[in-house]
């Protein structure tokens, strides 16, 4: 496994009221998670009552709207946000979360990217210090751990963007569509748990039961490489 030290900064702190609202993976490497805490309290940034993360998406929202009477994208229908999420709805929660917070800063990704390949010699504490100096939202600096998560997102910039919008517009659909996706996985074997994460059902408030995914190891974040064509059977298809 790879593993970085953990940094001491741990500005990436989700406070929340609600729980997680709610074929085998190609092992890649596991990395020590960039902040000290990511703190998902009860599991709660994939839970629709999320105040905290409400607040901010409406703050970024007006700061990246330059008409506040600009006219709202249609709504995207259930499938299509199934296809946004397919690709990193197995990720562990907080791995998830801090994913599905960077998407919202399509441009900072982009400038994360060639970042990282203009500093490519930079390890550890150096390369947390860094990144810690730049003037990105947190969620991205954090995702200087995870390169092959930075790749994905800057490779394919526009479903970046659209998981972003839609996490912003509709969060409790995309909270909605991670919870299909993991049932999907798991009906096919394909989300179980291992050595690097542990799968469990939960049943949160109101009775509706969610998968929940957490690393094994609540230091080290485990970043799994999969086709979703693969993992979750047949349509839909992975969103690309």
């Amino acid at each position: 496994m790879d593993e970085s030290p953990i940094a001491d900064r741990q500005k990436f702190i989700y406070t929340c009221r609600e729980r997680l609202k709610s074929k085998k993976f190609m092992k890649s490497p596991s990395r020590k998670l960039f902040y000290g805490v990511i703190a998902i309290a009860g599991l709660a940034l994939l839970s629709s009552g999320s105040s905290a993360f409400s607040q901010q998406a409406q703050s970024q929202v007006m700061t990246t709207t330059t008409n506040a009477d600009t006219e709202q994208a249609p709504k995207l229908a259930s499938g299509e946000v199934d296809s946004l999420v397919a690709p990193i709805a197995l990720y562990s929660d907080p791995l998830l979360a801090q994913t599905l917070a960077a998407s919202t800063y399509p441009l900072e990704i982009i400038q994360l990217q060639q970042w990282m390949d203009r500093n490519k010699n930079l390890k550890g504490k150096a390369l947390a210090d860094a990144v810690a100096k730049q003037p990105w939202d947190p969620s991205v600096q954090g995702l200087v751990e995870f390169p092959d998560v930075v790749q994905r997102m800057a490779g394919n910039i526009q479903w970046t963007t659209d998981l972003g919008n839609a996490f912003l517009a509709q969060q409790s659909d995309v909270m909605d569509a991670v919870q299909r996706m993991r049932a999907k996985a798991q009906g096919t074997g394909n989300l179980k748990t291992s050595a690097q994460q542990k799968v469990e059902t939960q049943t949160v408030e109101g009775g509706k039961q969610v998968i929940v995914v957490q690393p094994a190891n609540p230091d080290v974040v485990y970043v799994p490489s999969y086709d979703p064509a693969v993992v979750y059977g047949p349509p839909p298809p992975a969103y690309t």
